[in-house]
């Protein structure tokens, strides 16, 4: 885990997926705190699920990201 970003904060709206999660993963390994947000919806912006920012968070904290 780096620390180029320590004291920063990053918000990654779509980081449940895709490009936004590579996004939100890269930041913490920099030391960012990261704001996960993904409204879960499909790709017609239909729905919503709360699963896929929870995976991101769940993998923030298993790389010794904080809450």
């Amino acid at each position: 885990m780096g620390e180029r970003l320590k004291g920063k904060v990053a918000i990654v709206t779509g980081a449940g997926r895709g490009i936004g999660r590579a996004h939100a993963l890269a930041l913490a390994d920099e030391g960012a705190k990261v704001v996960v947000n993904d409204l879960g919806g499909a790709v017609d912006g239909t729905g919503a699920a709360k699963t896929p920012a929870d995976e991101v968070v769940n993998e923030i904290k298993k790389r010794n990201g904080t809450r």
